[in-house]
């Protein structure tokens, strides 16, 4: 992999990250006045507020954020494609694309956002922190269902568990899923 190819994957991948978190913590009412929260609306809001006079929220969610970041990711893979010495690939394999590595880093972001909420939980429980307080808000809402149905047994919360096991059975079942949607496979 060239140090171009590493840069777009990294930039690409971070700052797409940073639209689907804002998105994430205006869906779970997360905190706004945390100092991360605050940096994240300040990194995406040159790009997204442009865009929300165009596209209109819907029942509670930013659909502009989510448009951003499928516009973001798909200029990414394009540019990607470029720099591989692809030639130019049909509107639809790009589309497919886009939307692949976009679900690949929302997965991605719950993945390394469980596996920190443990960590911390192990090093230091109970301990305020903003970005654990952030974490906490975004993994919550994924955890609390699955305690309905699996509550804590002996002290031990098997929920991160059972939502770490979705999010890798979801991530294997993805390149599957979308496959479809790519012409001539």
């Amino acid at each position: 992999m060239s140090i171009i190819t590493f840069l777009i994957d990294t930039i690409g991948s971070l700052f797409v990250m940073a639209i689907l978190l804002r998105f994430l913590l205006q869906l779970v009412k997360a905190d706004f006045y945390n100092p991360i929260s605050q940096a994240i609306v300040k990194v995406t809001s040159p790009l997204l507020n442009p865009l929300r006079k165009l596209i209109p929220g819907f029942g509670g969610m930013d659909i502009a954020a989510l448009a951003l970041a499928f516009i973001v990711q798909g200029v990414f893979v394009v540019l990607k494609m470029k720099v591989l010495g692809y030639m130019q690939l049909p509107l639809g394999t790009v589309a497919v694309l886009t939307l692949y590595f976009l679900l690949k880093t929302l997965l991605d972001l719950y993945t390394f956002a469980l596996i920190i909420m443990v960590i911390a939980s192990w090093v230091a429980p109970g301990s305020y922190n903003p970005g654990l307080m952030l974490l906490h808000q975004l993994t919550e809402p994924l955890c609390s269902r699955v305690r309905k149905v699996i509550p804590p047994m002996g002290g031990l919360d098997f929920s991160v568990m059972v939502v770490m096991f979705a999010i890798f059975f979801l991530k294997e079942l993805l390149p599957n899923i979308l496959r479809v949607g790519l012409p001539g496979v």
